[in-house]
């Protein structure tokens, strides 16, 4: 695997196109299926994945390789779309291939807010809790009583008020770790303070929370893969077909075929949809369309109108350095992966390439 797919770089202030929309949140109204958009779950022990054809949903066939065309100008290594989760497109590039690993980068953030969801709703933790409480007095180098204003949920939701503009927003250390705002004030998309966040985890479950992930998450809807430990960062690295797993698990509310690994709707609700106002655009580490704002990783600014422009408005994401994209589209019931290299930015979130590509994939499916 080339280096680009596993060195994590300073963030950069995105260049994204923006467009205009109104706020808009999940919709109350709930449809029943009917047998026909009903959703598939591929077995969990064996390689087999129903498809349905393009044709067979009525898709423009004549968009399909102008959308091949584009991903493999943009370094892309793989590309799936599911539809009620079956799979319509899988293509792969440069000689990568369904069986090979890659890293999730940032989209990876989104398995820890899932395992939260679990944690809490086992009784190990509460995200109102001061992360003091797990991870000790003097985890940073504010002082004990700025510690103890620091809840769980101000990891989840970038907002601890931890000084961002240290010269390495990745580490850890307690040097690291200093006051700048009053938790809850203002957001900024700080990698270090969402890294502490699996320190919390093992310490409030007294396992380590790799071996709980994979035993409430992973080995449930069959997914494969591991966490690796680079530098400061736990990154996750599985196929293609993994990510779309698990995009498929939530796209389904945290419900795998009839078993439910997540119950909390009051946590599935505030994940995936605005947890906070002071960035309209972010869940609990999940990004989310169709807002009336948002803000971008190494940015301070607030930029009006909806994240991608050209996606649909209930689209929810997880977004990685070098464009690792993990789309779900309730409405549409549609799980898009697309992983690969920098597609142009060097972003560790959103960038231009989301509303290129969607522009793309607009094109199918219209």
């Amino acid at each position: 695997m080339s280096a680009h797919k596993l060195i994590w770089a300073l963030p950069l202030v995105a260049a994204i196109f923006i467009g205009c929309s109104k706020d808009s949140g999940a919709s109350d109204e709930i449809e029943m299926p009917t047998e026909n958009d009903a959703l598939y779950f591929p077995p969990i022990s064996t390689d087999i994945w129903e498809k349905i054809a393009l044709q067979d949903l009525n898709w423009d066939e004549t968009a399909e390789k102008p959308l091949y065309d584009f991903l493999e100008a943009h370094d892309t290594d793989a590309f799936i779309i599911l539809k009620n989760g079956k799979i319509v497109i899988e293509k792969y590039f440069g000689g990568f291939t369904k069986d090979q690993n890659h890293a999730w980068n940032s989209a990876g953030k989104t398995l820890t807010a899932f395992t939260l969801g679990i944690a809490q709703e086992e009784g190990h933790l509460s995200i109102e809790d001061s992360s003091q409480e797990y991870l000790g007095e003097g985890w940073s180098s504010l002082t004990s009583q700025q510690e103890e204003q620091i809840s769980i949920w101000n990891h989840l939701t970038m907002t601890t008020g931890v000084d961002y503009g240290v010269d390495n927003n990745f580490c850890t250390d307690p040097e690291c770790l200093l006051y700048k705002n009053d938790a809850g004030t203002f957001w900024f998309y700080h990698n270090a303070t969402y890294t502490l966040l699996d320190e919390i985890l093992t310490n409030a479950l007294n396992q380590d929370f790799r071996d709980y992930f994979n035993a409430k998450i992973r080995d449930k809807i069959g997914m494969q893969g591991l966490w690796v430990s680079l530098s400061y960062n736990n990154v996750y690295f599985s196929t293609a077909r993994s990510m779309a797993r698990f995009g498929l698990l939530n796209l389904n509310n945290g419900i795998w075929e009839s078993e439910a690994l997540l119950s909390d709707t009051v946590y599935l609700d505030a994940m995936l949809n605005t947890s906070q106002q002071l960035n309209p655009a972010y869940g609990y580490l999940w990004w989310l369309n169709g807002k009336s704002s948002f803000r971008m990783p190494g940015s301070e600014e607030s930029y009006p109108g909806t994240l991608m422009a050209n996606a649909p408005e209930d689209l929810v994401a997880g977004l990685g350095k070098n464009d690792q994209k993990l789309y779900i589209v309730p409405s549409q019931k549609l799980v898009i992966v697309r992983m690969g290299g920098d597609a142009g930015q060097l972003q560790l979130g959103p960038s231009s390439f989301d509303n290129e590509l969607w522009s793309k994939i607009n094109a199918l499916i219209k």
